[in-house]
């Protein structure tokens, strides 16, 4: 069964990549272009509470995002928050972040906070079809 956490993510819609332990999905509030959620495919609500498994499992899925992001987006830096204040299953948001803007099929997509925080609350909100269509492309990327 898939946690809640993934399943508000918009699981499987949104799906970019699966590793053992982890699951790559599309965030559909993009504060960057190609901003993700990492989510463990655990039982687990505190970092600590991971297996080794999942904690060995997560280099591969690092790797593979950094590689999928630099070729996607071009980004400079990329940022992993793990807040679980709302969503109480471990997972990380993924920003990559650059400066300016980039374009995806039409729609700009800045940087807000760059190059300091990055500003959660503005985003670039797509709707299922343009999140599906994201994540399609990104997942025709990956390479882990």
């Amino acid at each position: 069964m898939t946690n809640p956490t993934a399943q508000k993510f918009g699981y499987p819609r949104t799906l970019v990549a699966e590793t053992a332990h982890w699951l790559v999905l599309l965030r559909p509030q993009q504060p960057t272009l190609g901003s993700l959620v990492l989510v463990c495919k655990e039982e687990a609500q505190a970092f600590s509470d991971l297996s080794p498994a999942a904690f060995a499992d997560l280099k591969i899925a690092v790797d593979g995002i950094e590689a999928l992001l630099r070729d996607a987006v071009g980004y400079e830096k990329i940022n992993y928050l793990m807040l679980m204040m709302v969503d109480k299953d471990v997972h990380f948001h993924v920003l990559p972040r650059y400066e300016g803007s980039r374009d995806y099929r039409g729609k700009s997509f800045p940087d807000a906070g760059w190059p300091a925080q990055p500003q959660l609350a503005s985003h670039v909100a797509l709707d299922d079809d343009e999140a599906a269509a994201l994540a399609g492309d990104l997942a025709a990327r990956w390479r882990a």
